[in-house]
């Protein structure tokens, strides 16, 4: 998103009337997650430090961790590992701005005995995004922005995983484009049988272009003339 990004984190771009990242930190809060922990790059990690602070008005503890690379969603994961302490996590990326709660994905999830969880959406362009492949109703595995999708559902930036999912991050190469990918792991999960998913029922964007960041700023907007929010199942 350049020529923001040049002078401020992706992150803290508006949508509505605040920073783009505080969606997803609310989200965890409502759920019941208050030990939060924010994986920035190096060059902004200043200004994000200063607009989220100590997450108390947002509902949690917020903790820092630097990337000093682009190194991918799966490297910054990595960082965690300390962290989480061997307990499950959710794993949020920045620019994913949702309707839904996440109270009983969560909840669903620490039944779980092992392994991940995705979550899924519909959305226009799903070639932008990992998208599932499913044989017979079974999902098999995920394609990272295939050119010619086999689902208009894509793996929306909402991940739940167990412990293990560091051992399978040390496993990982770096892809062609030099970066550990999500992607990898959540196949990783899937070929070992240990991987569930569910749909999102509200809306969902990602923010991470100037035409996703305007429709993530229409919908808010819109969920805040009508407040009413999907029903927990």
């Amino acid at each position: 998103m350049l020529p923001l990004t040049e002078v401020s984190n992706k992150h803290l771009l508006p949508v509505g009337k605040e920073p783009m990242i505080f969606h997803p930190i609310r989200k965890l809060a409502e759920a019941g997650v208050v030990d939060v922990l924010v994986v920035t790059g190096a060059e902004h990690a200043g200004q994000v430090v200063a607009a989220l602070g100590s997450g108390q008005e947002l509902g949690c503890t917020i903790t820092y961790r630097v990337q000093e690379e682009a190194g991918g969603i799966a490297q910054a994961l990595g960082l965690a590992e300390d962290f989480a302490a061997n307990g499950k996590v959710i794993v949020l990326l920045g620019d994913n701005v949702f309707q839904d709660p996440l109270r009983r994905h969560a909840l669903a999830f620490l039944e779980q005995r092992s392994g991940a969880r995705i979550l899924l959406k519909e959305v226009e362009e799903p070639s932008r995004f990992g998208v599932p492949v499913f044989e017979e109703g079974r999902l098999v595995c995920i394609q990272e922005k295939p050119e010619a999708p086999q689902d208009r559902r894509c793996v929306t930036g909402i991940y739940f995983y167990d412990a293990s999912v560091y051992d399978v991050i040390r496993g990982l190469r770096p892809s062609a484009r030099g970066e550990l990918e999500i992607t990898e792991v959540n196949n990783h999960f899937i070929q070992r049988g240990d991987l569930t998913w569910d749909e999102l029922e509200g809306w969902w964007t990602d923010a991470g272009t100037f035409e996703s960041l305007a429709r993530a700023n229409a919908l808010v907007q819109s969920s805040v003339a009508d407040p009413a929010e999907p029903k927990s199942r």
